[in-house]
């Protein structure tokens, strides 16, 4: 009987342990599990590169975009890609955007601002591949229109997917953004915020594909490739103006409508200063910089095809490639190659 007694006792203990230890390993996977959950859910904005006094919180996507990607002055770094500039597959070496993202490795001083690109992207495909490289990303849906594969040169789609990115840069001025916009065929070899002019009076500062040699000309033929603008009420005016045109300006794209707009007068009548830009800094296919040395972005203008585009841009990188590696007081001063591939592209097959 005593026997039988301290038998059961063991096996009341024995048991007792058990539901402790199961008690235990419960509550202990639960906040295993909680942690988890923590790191794994990110916050809705992440402001990391923003100043708290100057953005106390997010209000929607756009928001919390340009907020992530912003310096400390709200001025980013804004390029639009679709699918096919984007999209890397088995028969590709490089896509558009790899080589744009690689100029900002290769070029002098350009590096951080990597940082402060808002990639923006029109369709699923390239948004999910700007996740993919941990970029600022923002998805800009158009409903009724696919974006995805390439835009030829003045093709309606081209002309629309143009004018959807000049609506929405709009936007982000009416929210108090300074910007430089990029397209993804532009190569930043140097720091352009070292060229810029920081005369806050001068609102807007365009590339141009030919320069004539005086920067406040309306005669040099402007490029909406690259350009930098101040956000103010004026900036605004002249945009939405601009916008506005959209609808009845057939056969136009929305760069010759702009031109159209400065020519005619309105920068005069909204009183905005424009710059427009030296090829010798800040250059292109159209016009190719004389100065190794000096020369901040290269452009592939003047190029009716992505394929063309990327053949070319490589041959460029190539050369600065071969540039760098000169002695630092060497005087030999390299010639670009022929854009072989972009010349090749205008004509009809």
């Amino acid at each position: 009987m005593d026997n039988a007694k301290q038998t059961f006792g063991s096996l009341a203990v024995v048991l007792s342990l058990l539901l402790a230890v199961f008690i235990l390993l419960f509550h202990w996977s639960s906040s295993i599990s909680n942690e988890l959950v923590l790191i794994h859910k990110e916050p809705s904005c992440k402001q990391s590169n923003v100043n708290t006094s100057d953005i106390e919180e997010c209000g929607d996507s756009l928001d919390c975009a340009l907020a992530k990607a912003s310096m400390g002055n709200k001025t980013v770094i804004i390029a639009v890609v679709n699918r096919a500039y984007a999209e890397q597959d088995v028969e590709s070496e490089s896509t558009m955007l790899d080589i744009f993202l690689s100029s900002f490795w290769l070029g002098e001083g350009t590096r951080y601002l990597i940082n402060h690109i808002l990639l923006v992207a029109v369709d699923q495909i390239s948004y999910e591949r700007c996740q993919f490289l941990k970029m600022n990303c923002f998805r800009l849906e158009t409903d009724g229109v696919d974006f995805e594969g390439e835009k030829v040169y003045m093709s309606q789609d081209f002309i629309k997917m143009m004018w959807r990115r000049t609506q929405f840069l709009l936007e982000v001025l009416k929210r108090g953004y300074n910007f430089v916009f990029t397209d993804t065929d532009v190569m930043w070899l140097r720091n352009p915020f070292t060229r810029l002019s920081k005369n806050v009076t001068e609102e807007l500062q365009m590339s141009t594909d030919m320069y004539n040699g005086d920067p406040w000309s309306k005669e040099n033929l402007l490029n909406t490739g690259f350009y930098f603008v101040r956000s103010n009420n004026k900036t605004v005016s002249l945009f939405e103006t601009w916008y506005g045109r959209k609808d009845n300006s057939t056969g136009k794209k929305e760069q010759d409508v702009l031109l159209d707009l400065i020519r005619g007068g309105i920068i005069e009548q909204l009183q905005i200063r424009v710059r427009f830009l030296d090829t010798l800094y800040f250059s292109g296919f159209c016009q190719d910089s004389k100065d190794f040395r000096a020369v901040t972005t290269v452009h592939a203008n003047c190029c009716r095809s992505i394929n063309a585009k990327v053949a070319d841009m490589k041959v460029v990188l190539s050369d600065w490639k071969r540039f760098k590696r000169l002695e630092p007081n060497s005087t030999v001063n390299p010639q670009w190659t022929k854009h072989h591939w972009c010349q090749q592209s205008w004509r009809k097959t």
